[in-house]
């Protein structure tokens, strides 16, 4: 059936009321629900219609959203993304046919031993023992290439996986949506506020009391709406370094000045792109502006966006691995793209294998400086 005939089909169906039901009975049911009935809903040409569809609703709805908003501006930002989201079941980053086949490999296949085998070593990569705090910077030189989901996926990864503590800080100054991707409780003492009251000599239980606890085990600086000055960030940083064996930054887009002091700081950068081919060819164009030594501590990490990659990624992977870097890509995930609080749980099983090999790549080369 074309969609031109199942749209006519729709039109020309009446709307069904409840069996055994009158008029005049469903008619009165739905007023005292506060649903006018279809005979005494306005016409499109009333001014309460009007004024509806040109300001969105009735005043005491608008009223409720623009105090809603107010009282995020004053608290930093809103972080809970509940309202902003349809209440349904967060999608599964796989599909069901694809779990219950792989499934089905796991109960009549082969490989799974070699399978399990390749993820204990993956993993003792990302437990390694650390002497002293590493600092891992995600950046990219766009907003809209993934940046903050990588971010807050590597902060779930090393939670997971290690014993130690592990920080998510938060450098980017924009509207950014770290706090809601980590589902963060609260959004209390930003980075700017974190300066004037954290001091090496306190101790962590002291400190804690100014972090944002994640449900994940790992701890979070939130930034805020103000700007950040990079010496402001340095000494939040140095501050910090020597609580966690873990920092995964989410700085700010290059080549801005927070960035280049962010960077300068990093043992290890991971660079997001959009797996595109506008998104690889503007990354190696980037690259050339590296340091030779930078670059060899850089991992250059490739997001889908879409369920279809245009690009060939075994030859996007071949012209950015310049100068010893690697790439990496991150697959599309449904979970991802829906956008909210990430859910380890419910992540695609290719996006969780690649984010702890991403994990673990990292850190080898942090672990090396």
């Amino acid at each position: 059936m074309k969609a031109t005939e199942a749209v006519s089909i729709l039109e020309v169906q009446p709307r069904r009321t409840p069996r055994r039901m009158g008029l005049g009975t469903f008619r009165r049911w739905r007023r005292e629900l506060g649903r006018p009935s279809p005979a005494d809903r306005p016409s499109p040409s009333t001014p309460q219609v009007r004024h509806r569809a040109r300001h969105g609703g009735p005043a005491a709805g608008r009223v409720g959203r623009a105090l809603r908003r107010l009282v995020g501006s004053m608290l930093g930002y809103e972080v809970d993304s509940a309202a902003l989201i349809a209440r349904r079941k967060p999608w599964h980053g796989d599909p069901l046919a694809r779990r219950v086949g792989r499934a089905l490999r796991e109960l009549v296949g082969s490989s799974v031993a070699h399978e399990v085998d390749q993820a204990t070593l993956v993993a003792q990569r990302v437990q390694q023992p650390i002497t002293t705090g590493r600092r891992i910077v995600v950046t990219s030189i766009r907003g809209g290439a993934g940046k903050t989901t990588v971010s807050a996926l590597l902060g779930t990864a090393f939670a997971h996986y290690r014993h130690d503590r592990a920080l998510i800080v938060e450098a980017d100054p924009g509207l950014g949506t770290l706090p809601v991707r980590v589902g963060a409780p609260a959004a209390r003492f930003p980075l700017g506020d974190l300066a004037r009251i954290v001091a090496p000599s306190m101790p962590f239980e002291q400190i804690a009391e100014h972090l944002v606890a994640l449900p994940d085990g790992c701890w979070l600086v939130p930034v805020g709406q103000t700007q950040v000055d990079p010496v402001v960030y340095q000494s939040v940083a140095m501050t910090l370094n020597r609580y966690f064996a873990i920092t995964v930054v989410d700085c700010d887009t290059m080549p801005s000045e927070l960035a280049r002091t962010v960077l300068a700081g990093a043992h290890v950068t991971a660079l997001v792109a959009p797996a595109t081919a506008e998104g690889v060819v503007t990354t190696r164009k980037m690259l050339t502006w590296f340091h030779p030594e930078a670059l060899a501590r850089t991992v250059i990490v490739l997001t889908a966006t879409a369920p279809h990659v245009a690009v060939n990624l075994d030859e996007a992977a071949a012209r950015l691995r310049v100068g010893g870097a690697s790439v990496l890509t991150i697959p599309y995930d449904r979970h991802l793209a829906a956008g909210g609080k990430i859910q380890a749980s419910l992540l695609a099983e290719t996006t969780r294998e690649r984010t702890t090999r991403l994990a673990a790549e990292l850190l080898d080369r942090a672990v090396r400086r």
